[in-house]
């Protein structure tokens, strides 16, 4: 490892140093699989924050004034540092996260992948050229200009943290802003490390910066802080209200992907083996805890059994454990929940389903190995007979726990599917195309997939409906939450 990288693992990153909180505080990240502390990262305040506010304001103008090509070679640059360090990066990030080492490499390559396509949009941000009335002058025209919105705030969730950054950094840095991260203070070791990469690349002193601690001083100092002109949030939907509280009567840009409840529906004529992995790869990645994930599958009368024995016995196959190791053959790996608050939630609402009638078919306890006691490990859930009113329903549940239902033709399934109060994906698995097409059209989300695994994909744009958020992230559409949009008028020219 470099210097500067190795040095991110004990301290924060800003304006262009790695620091201590003023405080001398600390916070533990803990390893969810064993309870042991991977390291100890600065525990900030608000004044740590403000610093980190004042290095970015002053870093503003030279980094708005450098050119497109500029700022994408300084990107490229980075990642290019980044997949150098990449295993060892999905070690730290499994480490601190509990996901597989497997999964947590599709994550690196996911950031990589989302940087480079927004380094690539980097010299095409267009403004326009506006005729104006001939009485304006012969030769009057307007001009419309982008410019950078200034210095942003990007706060990260624990499930994805180092994809969910690259969806803010990446267009922020495009776009000629500054900018402070703020990584949950559980997972922040791997966010750090590679702010640290990306500094080395030659990114000006105040540019990125990273400060860790808790919500309650490092969220709010940045939300509230007037300086701050950009807010991109992901997690959940209660915490977006008070984003939208505190930031929203300054006027600040503000982007929300909260959270979902996403309907699977699954019609006769589907490809039946793709269906299966769609749904057991849709629910269960990342021990489900993902905003995007399948979490209510609908299936067709006609193919309902047959589908619900082939997603049982590929559920079975999953074995909490390690997610530093591989099971033998044909297990598959699945890490532990994120913290022990997580694991209760799940079992109180499968238990709230369960009083009410739901039938449990597989897995829903935690493992009886002594050897997993200390992390926070649960069986892979499949459940039936599931009341549309009960928690597991129409709660955000963060785990891998799947309610299917039996319908008996589309209509059903999309009523169904958007009776919840989310609506961020959703997908359908046909070979018809009307029913395709009737999906899209009336199911309440802001994404439908057909026949597709539910993922974000950095060149479309991915945003919820209802209490799923608002505004995009990914795609060209996300650089326009980090640009003002200013007219000029120019006349009386010869």
């Amino acid at each position: 490892m470099t210097e500067v990288a190795s040095a991110s693992m004990a301290k924060m990153f800003v304006n262009g140093e790695w620091v201590e909180a003023a405080s001398g505080k600390t916070t533990d990240v803990i390893n969810p699989a064993n309870g042991t502390v991977v390291e100890s990262v600065p525990k900030a305040n608000r004044a740590d924050t403000q610093a980190a506010i004042r290095a970015a304001e002053d870093a503003l103008p030279e980094w708005a004034d450098t050119s497109p090509d500029q700022r994408a070679a300084l990107i490229l640059a980075g990642v290019d540092k980044i997949k150098q360090q990449s295993k060892e990066l999905a070690k730290v990030l499994s480490a601190e996260q509990g996901k597989p080492v497997f999964e947590a490499m599709g994550e690196i390559h996911h950031f990589l992948h989302g940087m480079t396509f927004y380094a690539g949009l980097a010299s095409k941000i267009r403004g326009s050229q506006v005729p104006l009335p001939p009485d304006m002058g012969k030769h009057s025209f307007g001009l419309v200009m982008k410019r950078p919105v200034g210095v942003c705030g990007a706060i990260i969730p624990w499930n994805f943290p180092i994809t969910l950054m690259g969806t803010k950094l990446g267009p922020a840095l495009i776009a000629g802003n500054t900018i402070i991260v703020k990584p949950a203070s559980s997972t922040p070791l791997t966010t750090m490390k590679i702010i640290g990469l990306m500094s080395e690349a030659g990114f000006p002193a105040g540019v990125l910066n990273c400060v860790t601690g808790p919500g309650r001083e490092v969220g709010e100092e940045l939300l509230s802080n007037p300086t701050v002109r950009r807010i991109a949030f992901t997690g959940e939907s209660g915490t977006g209200r008070r984003v939208m509280e505190v930031a929203g009567p300054q006027f600040k840009r503000i982007t929300l992907e909260l959270g979902g409840s996403d309907p699977m529906i699954v019609m006769p004529d589907a490809d039946m083996r793709k269906a299966v992995s769609g749904a057991l790869i849709g629910r269960f990645w990342n021990a489900g805890q993902a905003c995007l994930a399948v979490k209510r599958l609908y299936l067709h009368e006609d193919i309902h059994d047959e589908f619900l024995e082939a997603l049982i016995k590929k559920v079975n196959a999953y074995e909490p454990g390690d997610p530093s190791t591989k099971p033998e053959k044909p297990a598959v790996r699945m890490g532990p929940l994120h913290t022990a608050a997580q694991r209760d939630e799940i079992e109180e609402q499968l238990a709230d389903a369960v009083s009410k009638g739901a039938k449990v078919l597989c897995g829903g306890k935690r493992p009886e190995d002594p050897a997993l006691a200390k992390g926070h490990f649960f069986h892979p859930a499949v459940v039936t007979n599931v009341p549309h009113d009960c928690r597991l329903v129409q709660e955000e549940v963060f785990g891998p726990v799947l309610p299917v239902f039996k319908v008996k033709d589309l209509d059903e399934a999309i009523a169904l599917g958007n009776d919840n109060q989310y609506g961020l994906g959703s997908s359908i698995w046909t070979q018809n195309l009307q029913w395709a097409h009737q999906a899209i059209r009336e199911l309440q989300a802001g994404v439908t997939w057909v026949n597709q695994i539910h993922y974000g994909y950095d060149e479309l744009p991915f945003g919820g409906v209802k209490a799923s958020g608002i505004g995009h992230e990914h795609g060209p559409e996300a650089v326009e939450y980090y640009l003002e949009t200013k007219g000029a008028v120019i006349g009386g020219l010869a």
